[in-house]
């Protein structure tokens, strides 16, 4: 199993950088940060620094969007990076909640996420592509590599992402809903003609090393609020209990009202105070590091490729530090790329 880091980019990007230098030294190998325009910084050109600061560490969004930046100005975005820094970067895209509904947009369809997903693929390694009805190519592109990892948790979305997607990103911890998605996504692969073996699998959730149950979860409650948006989507299109999507995943939004994305992704969002204790234990992964591995072993017996730790919380370097000690060892398979330096 890998291990990624996600933050926000929160000013000042001198800490984003330094605690991405901190995950690669304990032993992560991906570097992820929101990718949100509005509400904190930009990622790319963070991304930059963190790539020019590290030796190995894979860095990108979790997630951008088809409808923020140009297709033509993402790809280039990320074959500039690579370029420079060696093929060290994943691009992981969704449908956009965050960046699109804080500047007054809808999330893009389906449909155009799926179009989005392979033009982009296919500019950044140098490709012909149709964007907007013209053939356009990136004449200086060489040897690009760009795998383009898709955000999904409603049956449409884990379908698209087993059809078009090099990996899939979870966005919770939950073992049973866990095997569900990447069962739903590998299927859609294996219809589509595709080795559903292929297709990497990354959970992506905020993880709290600490005995003291109670500080954990108030610390990581934030991401029941997080998910129960997306969900809530979900829920006004197949309904709480129409079968398609298990009511482990919707049958908690029933209390939610409202969401503040001023609050989005923090510790003791107000938006999140209708999530109960046990969503928060299953979404998350709490506990001592016996626990974290436990579950983590779990995880990677379904499938799991990689876990990605939300460390948006109180206990930033400390999470780090302990995965690095004790959690990474006993899970980790360390295979790395060539250091663009060597």
């Amino acid at each position: 199993m890998d291990f990624g880091l996600v933050l926000q980019t929160d000013p000042p990007a001198k800490g984003v950088v330094d605690l991405m230098c901190r995950a690669e030294a304990a032993g992560f190998r991906y570097g992820w940060t929101f990718d949100s325009a509005v509400l904190w910084q930009e990622p790319f050109v963070i991304h930059s620094r963190v790539l020019a600061e590290t030796e190995r560490l894979v860095v990108g969004p979790m997630v951008t969007n088809p409808g923020t930046r140009a297709w033509e100005v993402t790809a280039s975005t990320f074959a500039t990076l690579n370029e420079m820094y060696g093929n060290r970067t994943v691009c992981g895209i969704g449908r956009g909640d965050s960046a699109m509904r804080v500047a007054g947009r809808a999330p893009n369809t389906l449909a155009r996420l799926g179009e989005a997903i392979g033009v982009v693929r296919d500019l950044a390694e140098g490709r012909e592509a149709l964007v907007d009805g013209r053939l356009l190519r990136l004449p200086w592109v060489r040897d690009g590599r760009l795998p383009v990892w898709m955000a999904a948790y409603g049956p449409k979305a884990l379908a698209l992402a087993g059809r078009v997607a090099d990996g899939l990103i979870l966005q919770l911890a939950d073992p049973a809903l866990t095997a569900w998605m990447i069962a739903s996504a590998r299927t859609s692969a294996a219809e589509a003609g595709r080795d559903p073996a292929a297709l990497t699998v990354c959970v992506a959730a905020p993880a709290y090393v600490s005995d003291d149950l109670a500080h954990a979860r108030q610390q990581c409650r934030w991401f029941g609020g997080m998910v129960g948006n997306h969900v809530a989507d979900l829920v006004a299109r197949y309904g709480a209990h129409s079968g398609a999507v298990p009511e482990a995943l919707t049958d908690y939004v029933e209390r939610r009202r409202g969401y503040d994305y001023a609050h989005h992704g923090r510790a003791g969002n107000p938006s999140a105070d209708f999530v109960p204790d046990a969503v928060v234990d299953r979404f998350c992964v709490l506990g001592g590091v016996a626990d974290h591995i436990a579950k983590l072993r779990t995880l990677r017996d379904l499938g799991v490729d990689q876990f990605a730790l939300y460390d948006m919380h109180d206990a930033k370097e400390a999470t780090i530090d302990a995965y690095g000690e004790s959690i990474i060892p006993a899970l980790a398979q360390r295979r790395y790329p060539p250091s663009s330096r060597s």
